[in-house]
């Protein structure tokens, strides 16, 4: 059975830094696409980052590129989010999530598209 586990979120100031990371067990991921999405109160689950664990193909939503980062560990079946230049806006909590990839180009970016999720964790940007 896929787990899923989050961990590092935490309370930061504006401007600052925090690397969420997902512990993944229960399969073999390299055929796996990782997700990382976030929601905050009141609003929809929206998409942060994706990677292919196998290649290492990445893709970001619009509000997020060029300051968090995706990444993943193949030796510890671990996806990372790093977070910088964090802002109010990005408080929520993070979610990281799986599915089989089946090859070619397309990017999940959609949470209706991913099999299995991690219980979340509270990210909060203080200004």
């Amino acid at each position: 059975q896929v787990q899923l586990v989050e961990s590092g979120g935490g309370l930061v100031q504006a401007g600052g830094s925090l690397r969420l990371s997902c512990a993944a067990s229960g399969r073999t991921f390299s055929s796996y696409a990782m997700g990382w999405f976030r929601q905050a109160p009141g609003k929809e689950r929206e998409f942060v980052a994706t990677i292919r664990w196998s290649g290492g193909s990445t893709y970001y939503a619009d509000s997020v590129k060029g300051r968090f980062t995706i990444s993943r560990d193949n030796a510890k079946n671990t996806v990372y989010l790093q977070m910088n230049s964090l802002k109010p806006e990005d408080t929520a909590v993070y979610y990281c999530a799986a599915r089989p990839y089946y090859g070619g180009s397309y990017h999940y970016i959609s949470s209706y598209e991913y099999e299995y999720w991690g219980q979340g964790t509270q990210v909060t940007v203080s200004s």
